[in-house]
């Protein structure tokens, strides 16, 4: 029988060292280094012949062949099928991660009602609530009569060969994996040994079965999925599931995906039935917008191939601070940074004897440099006291030198606003010939001190710039 050893592994990263340590070398993190006992590595694929010591030789292919596309199971909600692609790819694992109490479990008990009442088998088991509680839970959300076969189990052996018992399923839900443990690994549930033998155990499963399985996640402080980084890379898909608790928005957005795009995000909205899908999102967000007040600008975006209009709140207020504060909420620290120091060098704005608090509404976060000339435009509003005009969108990326860029999919933007009843846009002069016959009025400016200068036009004697 093979030895057993003794392994110190960090809990957060998954690295491995001979002896304990309280600071892990690899990702910083402090008092993560676990003991666990370390035996032979379980084998993941067929026992090897008696005899033959070296592997065996299989066939070789070419690029060029017949491709066909992998079948997909649609999941019965548009907003879900959006973000993996189309559905549920026979055979795939899918990892979804999000903050407690976001609506994970909620979310995928109504995509395994809607899978069963279409005639598939649709299994849900779940590690950390009783049958009963999640009995409850389907009552809540109107859904006690779906027929979803329901187990709490935690021992990966006996899912499996429960599972194997019977048809293959369309759809395992597993809640959630850091509760699972498997005989082969002699550690406590939920340390990174036992997490990605459980992982490798379901995976296999799914790829000798066709069932596609949906492993739940844990995320830690700091947003991440908690475990090993090495299932995020044993899955075929890796989604996150964003929201705050202050707004009823929700966000589902695929940080991986082997068998779709990553740049998709569904938006739903949190109601008392459960979680509803929002065919507009631009509406919801732009819901109660206060258009007389200064500091607000509407900013054109891009999720995907989904446009979103997003309202950008700035706030610019005087300090008797030594050093004066800046907080964002939903947009890139360092970007505001910079938007700030382009202001005051090609600008002439004076904002280092003020306190800059930034904002995107509705909870989401934007992450595309697109954003530059909404952020800057709610700045210099809020700091000369002039509002924007309520019919105007801003779209723009803001160069070191002044310079207004041009940004993707202008068309595709300036339609979704001229939807939504918006009349004019400002937008970069370079760029324009591409978007075509723009459906608005579209504003050209070519540096940071045009957008500048026509917001304190508009403001008149009400300025508040410091020269």
């Amino acid at each position: 029988m093979a030895k057993r050893s003794i392994a110190f592994v960090c809990q957060n990263c998954g690295a491995v060292y001979g002896r304990w340590q309280g600071r892990c070398e690899s990702c910083g993190d402090w008092n993560s280094i676990a003991e666990e006992a370390s035996g032979p590595p379980t084998a993941s694929g067929p026992a090897p012949k008696a005899g033959r010591g070296r592997g065996r030789v299989f066939p070789l292919e070419g690029l060029t062949g017949e491709q066909k596309e992998a079948p997909r199971v649609a999941s019965g909600i548009a907003e879900l099928d959006r973000v993996t692609g189309g559905g549920f790819v026979k055979g795939s694992v899918i990892l979804l991660g999000g903050d407690p109490g976001i609506g994970k479990s909620t979310l995928l008990m109504q995509a395994c009602a809607a899978l069963g009442s279409g005639g598939h088998r649709v299994v849900y088991i779940s590690g950390e609530e009783a049958t009963g509680q999640v009995r409850l839970r389907a009552e809540r959300l109107a859904l006690a009569h779906a027929p979803v076969e329901l187990a709490a189990e935690t021992s990966v052996e006996d899912i499996v060969a429960t599972l194997s018992s019977g048809a293959p399923p369309r759809l395992v839900v597993i809640d959630s994996i850091q509760t699972m443990w498997t005989d082969t690994v002699e550690s406590a549930p939920g340390t990174v040994s036992q997490v990605r033998g459980a992982a490798q155990i379901l995976i296999r499963y799914a790829k000798t079965s066709g069932a596609a399985v949906i492993l739940v996640g844990h995320v830690t402080k700091d947003g991440q999925i908690a475990g090993p980084r090495v299932v995020e890379h044993m899955v075929d898909a890796v989604v996150s599931f964003e929201g705050d608790g202050a707004h009823q928005f929700r966000i589902l957005r695929a940080v991986k995906n082997r068998f779709g795009p990553t740049d998709e995000i569904g938006v739903f909205e949190m109601t008392g039935l459960g979680l509803a899908e929002v065919a507009n999102p631009s509406a919801l967000f732009l819901a109660g917008r206060d258009t007389s007040s200064p500091g607000t600008a509407v900013f054109a975006a891009m999720e995907g191939t989904r446009p979103l209009l997003v309202e950008f709140q700035a706030l610019v207020a005087p300090t008797a601070l030594g050093t004066p504060r800046r907080a964002v909420v939903g947009w890139d620290p360092s970007r505001l940074s910079m938007v700030i120091a382009v202001l005051e060098a090609h600008a002439g704005l004076k904002l280092g004897q003020h306190d800059v608090y930034l904002n995107v509404a509705g909870g989401l976060r934007i992450n595309e440099p697109a954003a530059d000339v909404a952020a800057a435009a709610a700045l210099v509003s809020s700091l000369s006291g002039a509002p924007l005009p309520p019919d105007r969108v801003y779209m723009g990326e803001v160069a070191l030198t002044g310079a207004l860029r041009p940004v993707s999919q202008a068309a595709a933007r300036l339609k979704e606003a001229a939807k939504l009843g918006f009349s004019s846009a400002m937008a970069p002069r370079a760029g324009l010939e591409s978007a075509g016959r723009p459906p608005i009025a579209i504003e050209a400016a070519g540096d940071i001190t045009d957008l500048v200068a026509g917001i304190a036009a508009r403001g008149g004697g009400r300025s508040r710039r410091e020269g």
